[in-house]
């Protein structure tokens, strides 16, 4: 048995790409060979940040769009676990954009799953970060007219050390890109088309089977030029892993942590440096 499967009642609607990302958390998890009390799962407001409620881990529910401050706590006072935000595209985007934009900068060692629908579910619909222009939702009915953020694009250009597309859809390709984003050190971000059969009738389970396809098989993930490119494209929609690099994370520019916080015995006196 799957260690972080959890046998609760889930509020997702049937057909929910939801319930492909929790399934594949929870194989990919198990399949690092994880425990439920390694991983702290972290989430904001919305249908896809009820998963820390669904998963047998450690998670915290946070306001709508800071889930990275609260994962950032947790992991300097205890880098030793695996932090993961799980949350939507207006969580992220929306509400959570400024905080989405100094989260990447800080490259931070977390994985960072987005759950991207393209509309708002839990409050039934209305439009999000990423609606295409001229889509119409519950509250715009005369089309969206404001431009859809670029995940991917805003991604690499922030800096981000690992950028990925999933698919729901492509359990498999999911679970291998969680599990490289689980093993990548420092800010791992993976934008996840996923269906809403009950608010998107355009982003469908079959649509996005019609418009998406594997990153070329000659893709270089160290070529940040290249990746651009093929962020850039709409038709087809690629999937697999853009970019990755190396680089210092956060916690390598904080010298003076000196290990796990909660390790740590000093007296609040013994920081008062740092401080002048």
């Amino acid at each position: 048995m799957n260690l972080f499967h959890k046998d609760v009642h889930t509020a997702w609607c049937p057909g929910c790409g939801n319930f492909s990302i929790l399934s594949a958390m929870q194989e990919a998890f198990a399949a690092e060979g994880l425990r439920p009390q390694d991983v702290y799962v972290f989430s904001g407001i919305g249908q896809a940040a009820k998963l820390p409620h669904y998963i047998s881990s450690h998670g915290f529910n946070t306001l709508h769009g800071r889930s990275f401050p609260a994962a950032f706590g947790a992991h300097v006072a205890n880098p030793e676990m695996k932090i993961v935000i799980s949350t939507g595209d207006g969580d992220t985007y929306g509400e959570g954009g400024n905080h989405f934009l100094h989260g990447v900068r800080r490259n931070l060692d977390i994985l960072h799953l987005v759950h991207d629908n393209q509309v708002y579910g839990l409050t039934k619909g209305q439009a999000s970060p990423t609606t295409a222009l001229g889509q119409v939702a519950t509250l715009q009915h005369a089309g969206v007219r404001n431009l859809p953020i670029r995940p991917l694009l805003l991604a690499l250009t922030l800096g981000a050390t690992f950028v990925a597309r999933a698919f729901t859809g492509n359990r498999e390709q999911l679970i291998e890109i969680i599990r490289a984003g689980l093993n990548h050190r420092g800010y791992a971000f993976i934008d996840i088309l996923q269906p809403c059969p009950s608010f998107n009738r355009i982003n469908t389970f079959a649509w996005y089977k019609a418009h998406s396809a594997p990153l070329p098989e000659d893709h270089d993930p160290s070529d940040w030029q290249k990746a651009l490119l093929l962020a850039a494209q709409d038709q087809p929609l690629h999937l697999g892993i853009f970019y990755q690099k190396e680089a210092p994370t956060f916690l390598d520019r904080v010298k003076h942590l000196d290990g796990p916080l909660f390790k740590n015995k000093r007296h609040p006196r013994d920081i008062e440096k740092y401080f002048r």
